[in-house]
């Protein structure tokens, strides 16, 4: 569900994976890996990508539909 739920918000931001890794201060290879669902971020990843996103953890992680 991550990895869905994060291509989606990407997409409806407009953001290339680069423009979300520079955001994130990580790679775009890590982008790419959490959306093909290889990998999964980090705790604090998780919290920077909730806020890039304007959305909660458990929206990202598919607990919770409610942004």
């Amino acid at each position: 569900m991550f990895d869905v739920r994060l291509k989606e918000l990407r997409k409806e931001r407009q953001l290339s994976q680069k423009e979300l890794a520079d955001l994130l201060s990580t790679g775009q290879s890590s982008i790419s890996a959490w959306e093909r669902g290889e990998r999964e971020p980090l705790a604090h990843q998780l919290i920077d990508l909730a806020r890039v996103f304007e959305c909660s953890v458990d929206y990202l992680l598919g607990i919770s539909d409610v942004k």
